[in-house]
């Protein structure tokens, strides 16, 4: 299928940014739609881990405001660990430090589970969602984020029973955190088959 970007241009440069473009492209029937305005949310790329702690038996999820759900959600949501992706960082190596940043656990070994667009419709944004695990000897501190960047997190643990009641729930916004939990809950089931 063939595309074509005609013209581009920033119409928003500040923490995120917004462009516009005129973009022709093939419908499904052969023939070309356009020259088209589109617009996008250029946010960066995220890395994101569904944190399963060992010793406990416990997914591990945080609590934080997050002021573009007030309108039409909760205002504080709760969520896998998540971070953006800073320009000399792989995903693996945020994953690693937004762990160690929100919770105060070491991670080793990630494993990566999906990479998702988050709203293709509109956003440049990629999650890349990574599983890992934990214990006590991983404990380096209590987390929490980072005050400089006006984190403030509520560190939640979840037995493994109620990992389902709260997708059941409802009450879970965050898409990578429901894509991530539905994720564990057939990985554990195919673990448990093995063991």
């Amino acid at each position: 299928m063939r595309y074509h970007i005609k013209s581009t241009r920033r119409i928003l440069d500040d923490v995120f940014q917004v462009d516009e473009a005129q973009v022709s492209f093939e419908r499904f029937d052969g023939s070309m739609i356009g020259p088209a305005r589109c617009l996008r949310f250029v946010r960066g790329d995220s890395a994101a881990a569904v944190v399963f702690d060992r010793d406990l038996q416990q997914i591990v999820l945080v609590q934080q405001f997050r002021y573009p759900t007030c309108d039409a959600g909760p205002g504080w949501t709760t969520e896998v660990i998540a971070g953006s992706i800073d320009p000399e960082e792989t995903p693996e190596f945020c994953v690693r430090r937004e762990v160690e940043e929100e919770t105060g656990y070491r991670v080793g070994e990630v494993s990566p589970i999906a990479t998702f667009f988050v709203s293709p419709g509109g956003s440049t944004e990629r999650v890349f969602l990574f599983y890992a695990e934990v214990g006590d000897a991983d404990r380096l501190s209590g987390g929490g984020g980072i005050a400089a960047e006006n984190e403030d997190l509520r560190i939640m643990s979840i037995s493994l029973e109620k990992v389902g009641q709260l997708l059941a729930s409802g009450s879970l916004v965050d898409a990578k955190t429901i894509i991530g939990l539905q994720w564990f809950l057939g990985f554990h089931k195919r673990v448990e088959v093995f063991r």
